[in-house]
This record gives structure tokens, C-alpha cells and sequence, in this order.
């Protein structure tokens, strides 16, 4: 078997990224941002923008600049009906189980978001762990400790028996840079940047044969 550990993104990955819950979610950190910090909303856009180019996620940012709570934080951004932009995926579900590789969550949200939509999606039993923000602490994807630290929750030493399957550029750019094989979910815009592109994670297979298909 080639591959031994594959690493699932969340957000925009295990849902498709046209359900509209990511968007409420970005709104809700611009709120956070003005009702929590009193940022006017006319400088919200360029200071997230420069968050995450500089830091990785805005919540990195807003600790090292605003030293928030990060669970005050997280808790008010993810309060968001699931249900009403994501649902149950039966077909999903049989293909993830179809793969014998150990499997994991890797988010930069945390561990209680990652659980609600895993539920939603009923996802549950599919995962062996959740890997998130706070394990990664006080790092996030795209930094390469992050990944460092995912590879060591898993219990995982080498990078080239891993798969990441993230929907961000920058995420499976640098997974690929450090030796994982980079699937990215989503518009296949920029070839040079990952292994392999597919428009929703219910076409893995195509990029990533089961371990009796593979060569």
C-alpha cells in the first residue's frame, strides 16, 4: 500500500463548498470582529485579508494583535444551523469506509465544529481522530509545524506515505512542497500546485484508487 494515512480538511471538503455555510461562517468573523473588538466594518475586509495572508486564519492573527479567547471566539463564529446548508451524504460515507487507510480529520477549526458537521453529514466512526486547531497550537495550515504536529498526532513519521485532500490552495501547495500527496477539492486552477484536483470529495476515487487498485 502506498499511502498509509490520509488527512481530510472540514470546511468546503467533507460538504461541497456551494452549500453556503462557509460564507455565514466568514460573515460571522466580521461580526465578531466589530461587535466583540469595535472594528468598523469599513476596516474589517482589508484587516482580515491581512490576518490571513500574515498569520494563516484570522483567529491566529486576532490572538497575536487583540489577544481574544480563542474559545469565545470559535464558539461565536460556528453558531450556525448545520442543517440548514449541509446534509447527510450516504454515498460519501461508503467510499471514505471503503479506503483501509487510517483516516483523519485536519482542520483549523475545532474539534466541537468539526464534530457537529461529522454528525450532520453522518460521518461518525469514519474518522479515527480529529485533528484541530488546538492540537496544532499555537500554529494552523498552511505553517509547516502544523502539518509537522498533524503527521506526529497521527502517529505518522513519514510525509510520503500521507494524502492530504484540503479545498484551500495554500494548504495543499505546501502539504505537496512537504512530501504528502495534495488533492485539492475544488476548481483545478493551478495544476502546478498539487497531485491531483477533483471538483467534490465524492470523486476520490478517481484520483485515489483503493488499496487493491493501486499500482
Amino acid at each position: 500500500m502506498r499511502y498509509s494515512t490520509l488527512f481530510f480538511d472540514l470546511d468546503d471538503t467533507l460538504y461541497p463548498a456551494d452549500s453556503g455555510l462557509w460564507p455565514v461562517m466568514l460573515e460571522r468573523i466580521s461580526l465578531y470582529m466589530h461587535e466583540k473588538l469595535g472594528l468598523s466594518w469599513q476596516e474589517i475586509p482589508s484587516l482580515r485579508k491581512h490576518l490571513n495572508q500574515t498569520y494563516g486564519t484570522s483567529l491566529r492573527g486576532l490572538k497575536q494583535l487583540y489577544q481574544i479567547d480563542e474559545h469565545d471566539y470559535l464558539q461565536f463564529v460556528h453558531d450556525v444551523p448545520l442543517s440548514n446548508f449541509i446534509q447527510p451524504n450516504r454515498y460519501l460515507r461508503k467510499i471514505i469506509e471503503s479506503y483501509p487507510q487510517r483516516k483523519f480529520i485536519f482542520t483549523n477549526a475545532d474539534s466541537d465544529h468539526a464534530a457537529r458537521v461529522i454528525k450532520v453529514l453522518e460521518l461518525e466512526g469514519c474518522f479515527e481522530k480529529i485533528i484541530d486547531i488546538h492540537t496544532i497550537s499555537p500554529y494552523c495550515k498552511p505553517l509547516t509545524p502544523a502539518y509537522q504536529l498533524a503527521m506526529q498526532a497521527a502517529g505518522e513519521s513519514d510525509p510520503r506515505k500521507c494524502v492530504l485532500i484540503d479545498d484551500t490552495l495554500i494548504n495543499v501547495a505546501k502539504a505537496r512542497r512537504l512530501g504528502f500527496y495534495a488533492i485539492r477539492v475544488g476548481e483545478d486552477d493551478s495544476p502546478a500546485q498539487y497531485d491531483a484536483c477533483i471538483p467534490r470529495l465524492s470523486e476520490i476515487l478517481s484520483v485515489l484508487p483503493k488499496e487493491e487498485e493501486q499500482v
